[in-house]
C-alpha cells in the first residue's frame, strides 16, 4: 500500500508525463530520468533569485521514495531554503498523479540541491539585493 498525499496549495515549477523511452521495458522510470528533472525543476527558482545563469554544485540529499510509471502524471514542487553569497539551494518534492487511478496521489522524491550563480564567464558571481517588496 502507499502513501496517498494531496497536492502541494502551490503552483509546481515542472510538470511532466514520462513516456516510454524514460523507463526500463517494465514501465519503471529510470531514477536518472526523475534526477535530470528534479534539477530542471530546481534551477527555476534558483535562477530567478540569481537574476540570470545557475550551475548546480551539490546534490545535498536525494531520497526515492516511491516508484514512477510511464504515464504518472509528475509535479515537481520547488523552493528555495537558503542563500548564500553565490549559492541558492533549493527544495524539491515530486508527487505522481497515478493515471491509472485519477484519484491516486503519491509523494516519489524529495531532494535538496544547490546551485552556485555564475556570470557569463562561468565563474560564481554574487547574488543581486533581494528588491524589497512594494
Amino acid at each position: 500500500m502507499t502513501d496517498a498525499f494531496p497536492l502541494p496549495q502551490k503552483s509546481p515549477a515542472l510538470r511532466v508525463v514520462p513516456q516510454p523511452s524514460d523507463a526500463n521495458v517494465h514501465g519503471d522510470v529510470f531514477g536518472g530520468w526523475i534526477m535530470s528533472q528534479v534539477d530542471i525543476a530546481g534551477s527555476i527558482p534558483a535562477s530567478r533569485r540569481a537574476n540570470g545563469r545557475v550551475a548546480t554544485v551539490a546534490v545535498n540529499s536525494f531520497v526515492f521514495k516511491q516508484p514512477v510509471f510511464v504515464g504518472d502524471l509528475l509535479s515537481f514542487y520547488a523552493d528555495i531554503v537558503k542563500t548564500g553569497t553565490t549559492s541558492v539551494t533549493v527544495e524539491v518534492e515530486v508527487y505522481a498523479q497515478r493515471m491509472r487511478l485519477a484519484e491516486e496521489v503519491v509523494k516519489v522524491t524529495e531532494a535538496t540541491l544547490t546551485y552556485v550563480a555564475t556570470g557569463t564567464d562561468r565563474r560564481p558571481r554574487a547574488l543581486p539585493p533581494v528588491e524589497p517588496a512594494v
